[in-house]
């Protein structure tokens, strides 16, 4: 058994010694993470928790170490509340919670988040007009950036958590009915209580990795499509200013170049998500329908829950981090992975090759900063490792280069209108054959789905006239009566 009850410790706060403060809330803790955000060591050093060996013979001593009657108190109310968790399938307000206190933790180079200033803000709504004035020479779609906003990292966390939410609930759906169905038929009437309990750790679970993982995407991003997704609010352009320093820090480009450059994509991609209604509901669908595909592996949940001490709770994320999640070796799934792949390419492929033909005539280090930021996409980072975790799944657009080659030739070939006319409907888009054979798919005749539409628009509307005249005699002939 393990010194602490359930497992359970004080929830990780911002060091106040900074390193100093890391390492002493560290010592004698756990050495793995804990599904609840809470460790036994007390990890960030919170005052007065010692967490040390010396408290071995003392559980409550162990968990709590000498803190004062106020912190004991939220302590317990913290634990009550998670063994009480009756909600949907993740804890979201543990994970805003701990996403937020990543947020306050500061990034790994020291970096601490700060609210944005006046001139921050000006300088993000000038960089966005600027950007979108230059976009409407090279894209045929209209701006979709009514407002440009310039957020911190903790606006970002709270402008982000109900797409995040959107993106994992279903899958952790699917992971919570798995750990209610390992216990044979006959005895999950009895086991009530425990399942109820397994119920709230995977809550918590989920919770805890989703809120570590945006917590620290929101060091590294710097607008709110960094990932191919619009994570932000329909309509908004979104900025990290104090990222984009960050981003900008070892590039050798000016400032202004740097934060007009990431205004650039951040202004195409609301462009294209605006403009192209479809487009959002697709990517989500491709994504969900991945998750579908997801196998859990039941025999290791029903180990684990077969050999479950309800102290130590780790037992369970130790399972579920330990590839639990695997994608089925299926048609159907390979289908689904390759539709979300090629979509994020060509949204991704899009953006590059308009942005890059904007930029190229007004910034000298437009070539440069395209290059970091194809590796930037190639290499991957927190919001992959996050699904990775989760489903199984990396949100990289691996043929990126490939369809920005691609609409780069149809630009050449049909203009701006012909290559963003392509947008107009899901069916028109290159397919992963077509980004093999780019050159094939530019002169190949394609359908005038405008043309259908309009056919079918004028036939529903004779149907209509047709039935309303079938409609008029009758009418006339219970009048005569």
């Amino acid at each position: 058994m393990s010194d602490t009850p359930f497992g359970f410790g004080l929830p990780p706060e911002e060091p106040e010694n900074g390193d100093e403060g890391k390492k002493k809330g560290n010592q004698g803790g756990q050495s793995g993470p804990n599904p609840f955000g809470f460790g036994t060591g007390l990890p960030g050093g919170l005052p007065g928790g010692s967490g040390g060996q010396g408290d071995a013979d003392n559980p409550f001593a162990a968990m709590f170490g000498s803190m004062n009657p106020n912190d004991l108190g939220a302590a317990f109310q913290q634990l009550g509340q998670m063994l009480s968790y009756e909600g949907g399938p993740v804890n979201w307000d543990m994970a805003k919670d701990i996403a937020r206190q990543t947020v306050a933790q500061g990034t790994p180079d020291g970096v601490k988040d700060a609210s944005v200033g006046i001139a921050e803000k000006s300088a993000v709504e000038e960089a966005v007009r600027l950007a979108d004035h230059w976009l409407d020479d090279v894209t045929s779609l209209p701006s979709g950036a009514a407002t440009a906003v310039a957020w911190s990292r903790a606006e970002w966390v709270e402008a982000t958590l109900p797409v995040w939410k959107e993106l994992v609930d279903p899958v952790a759906e699917r992971v919570g009915a798995a750990m209610g169905g390992v216990l044979p038929e006959e005895m999950q009437a009895m086991a009530g209580p425990l399942l109820g309990m397994m119920r709230s750790m995977g809550g918590a679970m989920f919770g805890q990795q989703i809120g570590q993982a945006v917590g620290t995407l929101a060091g590294e991003v710097v607008g709110s499509t960094d990932i191919g997704l619009p994570l932000g609010p329909v309509g908004k352009a979104a900025l990290l200013p104090l990222n984009i320093e960050g981003f900008g820090k070892d590039l050798g480009v000016s400032p202004d170049e740097v934060r007009l450059y990431l205004a650039l994509r951040e202004a195409a991609h609301a462009r294209l998500f605006a403009h192209v209604p479809w487009l959002r509901s697709h990517l989500f669908g491709a994504v969900e329908a991945y998750a579908r595909g997801i196998k859990v592996d039941t025999s290791k949940l029903e180990d684990v829950v077969g050999q479950l001490d309800p102290s130590n709770p780790e037992q369970l994320q130790e399972a579920l981090q330990g590839g639990m999640f695997q994608p089925q070796d299926t048609p159907e799934q390979k289908a689904s992975l390759a539709r979300l792949e090629t979509a994020l390419a060509l949204v991704e492929g899009w953006v590059d090759a308009v942005v890059h033909e904007a930029a190229k005539p007004r910034l000298t280090s437009a070539d440069a900063m395209r290059e970091t930021m194809r590796r930037r996409r190639a290499s991957g980072g927190p919001a992959e490792q996050t699904f990775a975790t989760l489903i199984g799944l990396e949100l990289r657009p691996r043929r990126l280069r490939d369809a920005s080659r691609l609409w780069a030739s149809l630009t050449d070939a049909r203009g701006v209108d012909g290559r963003d006319g392509l947008w107009e409907h899901p069916d028109m888009l290159p397919t992963a054959s077509d980004l093999d054979d780019p050159d094939g798919f530019v002169h190949r005749e394609q359908l005038d789905f405008s043309e259908i539409d309009k056919m079918l628009g004028e036939a529903a509307r004779k149907r209509e006239q047709d039935g309303s005249e079938q409609g008029r005699p009758e009418q006339d002939g219970d009048d005569k009566k």
